[in-house]
């Protein structure tokens, strides 16, 4: 009679004709309601074209039918001014990024609000959204400057690096080409002073066994050696000649005789160096035995190094008158 009286439970139901009269019939199944498109305005003043799917379901078939005239409605309507609100809350960078955020937001507006309804929101879905056409070729701007500009910065970087490479590759290659220098110094500095400490120690030998055999031969090898001086004393004047344009020879370079001679009182001087140094050795070795001899031995040996003289000079006398 116009009067609530109960909710009739799925199955078989009796009702009196003429006094009972179903008056709402509900489904509790998951409705999808498509919500119209329609404009809203972004935070930067950026107009907006958007639809999209509000999905509900009713819990509650006596707030769905007495709590509200039109359920489905009220929710389609409730749903576009949430959005609009939330829409004007972002800018349009944002709306495009965080489109998944804005669905949630909208979906528990709806849901604070249609509790008494009934009817409780399970998902909202923006489906379409659509910019002014100079504001989407903006963004197409917008997004080939950036492009352009990551690419231009990749070359640079690129090209810094290759000259960070080669520039790298240069100072390692100075470097190693310093440390082969540098080894090769010092390899070389090594070679010459073992070369030079081996010709000093084959001098050395040779200057010894040299005085060996002076000490050894004594007369006659005083002689050898004073003609080997005179040798090459003549022979050092013969090669004056052939390696100068200027030559500078003594005064008396006719008398090869003087020549010599002045050959042999050099050789006769460092002689009797080496004679005083012998005899200052033989006058302690003497002075322990008890003996005059080294004063004879000086006597001697000074007498024998003016006959040698005499002889090569005579030698060299008799070749020249042969010439």
């Amino acid at each position: 009679m116009g009067k609530f009286n109960r909710i009739l439970q799925p199955g078989l139901a009796v009702l009196l004709p003429f006094l009972d009269r179903i008056a709402y019939v509900k489904s509790l199944k998951e409705a999808a309601i498509e919500i119209p498109s329609q404009s809203a305005i972004t935070a930067d003043n950026v107009t907006l074209e958007l639809d999209g799917v509000l999905y509900t379901r009713v819990f509650d078939a006596y707030k769905a039918s007495y709590g509200v005239e039109d359920a489905e409605y009220a929710i389609s309507q409730l749903a576009q001014t949430t959005m609009r609100s939330e829409i004007g809350q972002l800018s349009l960078d944002h709306v495009l990024k965080e489109r998944a955020a804005l669905n949630i937001n909208i979906t528990q507006a709806i849901n604070e609000a249609a509790q008494v309804w009934g009817v409780v929101c399970l998902r909202y879905e923006i489906r379409d959204i659509h910019a002014p056409k100079d504001v989407v070729a903006a963004m197409h701007r917008q997004v080939t400057a950036e492009r352009t500009k990551r690419a231009e910065i990749l070359d640079s970087e690129g090209q810094r690096q290759s000259a960070i490479n080669i520039a790298e590759g240069r100072k390692q290659s100075v470097i190693l080409a310093s440390e082969a220098l540098k080894w090769e110094q010092i390899n070389m500095a090594t070679g010459e002073a073992e070369a030079i400490i081996l010709k000093a120690d084959a001098t050395s030998k040779g200057i010894d066994a040299v005085a060996g055999s002076i000490r050894e031969g004594r007369e006659s090898a005083q002689g050898a050696v004073s003609l080997s001086v005179a040798e090459k004393y003549v022979e050092a004047f013969g090669r004056l000649a052939k390696e100068g344009t200027a030559v500078v020879v003594p005064g008396n370079m006719g008398d090869m005789g003087g020549m010599i001679a002045s050959a042999m009182a050099v050789y006769g001087k460092v002689s009797e160096g080496q004679r005083k140094m012998l005899e200052g050795r033989s006058v302690s070795e003497a002075s322990e035995a008890g003996s005059e001899t080294p004063s004879y031995a000086q006597d001697d040996t000074s007498g024998k190094s003016d006959e040698v003289a005499r002889s090569v000079l005579q030698g060299f006398e008799e070749t020249r008158q042969k010439r």
